[in-house]
């Protein structure tokens, strides 16, 4: 299954020594069950995206490590895919970047003819064959559409894909240099949320989650004085604090990580897909590891 990962620590900027190749739950051993690509996404200090991906697993990847050892952003986003739509080719891979937003999916979405319809000139976002970037490219249209508002335009692309077309899931996150937003829809797959102040629980240590649930690892020194919210697809370690996110719930983390969640969709997909109604491809890239 496709693995979400996001962190924001606010307006304070951080070095994401948090992952480690050598680790022994991190992303890169995480990608041998999921081995069709590695991204990693994160904002230069003048807030320019930068994406570091390459279509292979990240345990084969010795650049994705490297990378991830050396920048530093208040927002990162990372994903492991397992390939459900599109070859495998860096144009496929996540995350996706688009009017300076980072976007990551879980899920399929099928359907895609009427939603390359549905978009219409907005197609021309879209560079490669999935239906996560398809899915981005119409909330970028609605955001444009509702004045630059990227909460309204999450809640109303995510609401037209799951009244007209066949959804299996679609856990997204999105990232700007200083803010984040994840949705989970509907209740397919799991996403968490931790709030972390400075310290942690105790109040004086690093962030450093390697529980026995998890299949990667973060590590940052610089968590241990630095408040910030973590999103990932499992729970990292046995903090008590890790919620589930509700389905159709819809999370928003603002500059000072002021963090509003509601729900946008109440009410299940019009055509939900089971695994047993899916490409075998598909149902395989969707079963947990």
């Amino acid at each position: 299954m496709c693995r979400l990962f996001g962190m924001s620590s606010g307006a304070q900027r951080t070095r994401a020594t948090f992952w480690l190749l050598d680790a022994p739950d991190s992303l890169s051993d995480q990608s041998r069950h999921d081995p069709d690509g590695t991204g990693l996404g994160f904002f230069d200090a003048d807030g320019t995206p930068e994406v570091h991906k390459a279509p292979i697993a990240a345990y084969k990847d010795r650049s994705f490590a490297e990378e991830a050892k050396r920048v530093e952003s208040s927002t990162f986003l990372a994903h492991i895919r397992f390939a459900s739509t599109g070859n495998l080719t860096v144009r496929n891979t996540h995350p996706f970047e688009q009017n300076g937003r980072l976007f990551a999916h879980n899920g399929v979405i099928e359907g895609l003819d009427r939603l390359d319809v549905e978009l219409g000139q907005d197609r021309s976002l879209v560079q490669g064959d999935t239906d996560s970037e398809r899915f981005f490219a119409l909330i970028t249209r609605e955001t444009r559409n509702h004045g630059g508002d990227v909460s309204a335009g999450i809640e109303h692309a995510a609401g037209w894909i799951a009244e007209h077309l066949p959804v299996y899931a679609l856990n997204l996150i999105v990232t700007t240099p200083q803010e984040l937003w994840a949705l989970r829809y509907p209740d397919t797959h799991q996403l968490y949320v931790l709030q972390r102040s400075g310290g942690g629980q105790h109040g004086n240590r690093h962030l450093d989650h390697s529980g026995t649930a998890g299949r990667m690892r973060i590590h940052s020194q610089q968590l241990a004085d630095t408040s910030a919210v973590v999103i990932a697809s499992e729970r990292m370690d046995d903090n008590p604090d890790w919620r589930l996110m509700a389905s159709g719930e819809l999370l928003h983390l603002g500059p000072d990580l002021t963090t509003t969640g509601r729900t946008v969709l109440h009410s299940k997909p019009m055509h939900l897909l089971s695994l047993n109604d899916l490409r075998p491809d598909a149902a395989a890239s969707q079963k947990a590891a």
